[in-house]
């Protein structure tokens, strides 16, 4: 019978990953170097993630936001609208500044190999749509309007926080946000 998996371990190992992909990069991984890079084994990373893939789904998994904890609670636009605000905070400022370069990552990989990155990527878009575009439903908007609205603050969002990242220019990339979910809103509203 093959042994438990020790979650806390497994916890620790999925952390190092995390940090050493956002310090390193997705389009080169290669399980060797970075099970030396983070101090372990590529057959550790094999136990305990299964494959090199998968790994890289739970890595992406493990920092997302969560658009669901941002949105369900909305019921009104000026709730749409501070969530929308809170997700540009947490993408730039907050828990999501330094996963968000994965993300990233991973966005512009999957046109190039999407047989490799494809489907992850896709799932990656739809987990942020998806709650945005129920909040919109809540607010009245028929779902294909309400789709529309969560992708222009997803993309939109995303694009910014992309030309923050090349930029560095913060101010300008905050007004456009509060512009762009003003305007996000406003379509749809």
């Amino acid at each position: 019978m093959p042994r438990p998996i020790n979650v806390e371990k497994r916890a620790e190992l999925l952390q190092q990953v995390v940090s050493h992909l956002q310090q390193h990069g997705l389009a080169q991984m290669s399980l060797s170097p970075l099970a030396e890079a983070i101090g372990t084994t590529k057959r550790m990373l094999l136990y305990y993630f299964g494959s090199r893939q998968n790994l890289l789904a739970q890595a992406l998994i493990a920092n997302r936001p969560d658009a669901h904890a941002m949105f369900d609670d909305v019921h009104d636009t000026a709730g749409l609208r501070r969530a929308a605000h809170a997700l540009w905070d947490a993408m730039t400022a907050g828990e999501q500044s330094g996963p968000i370069r994965m993300l990233l990552q991973l966005l512009s990989l999957a046109p190039t190999d999407p047989q490799q990155y494809g489907n992850l990527a896709a799932d990656t878009v739809e987990v942020m749509i998806g709650p945005i575009a129920a909040a919109y439903v809540r607010l009245g908007h028929p779902p294909e309007q309400a789709r529309a609205g969560a992708t222009l603050i997803v993309s939109g969002l995303r694009g910014l926080c992309q030309d923050r990242l090349v930029t560095h220019d913060a101010a300008r990339t905050d007004a456009a946000a509060r512009r762009l979910i003003d305007g996000a809103i406003a379509a749809t509203g």
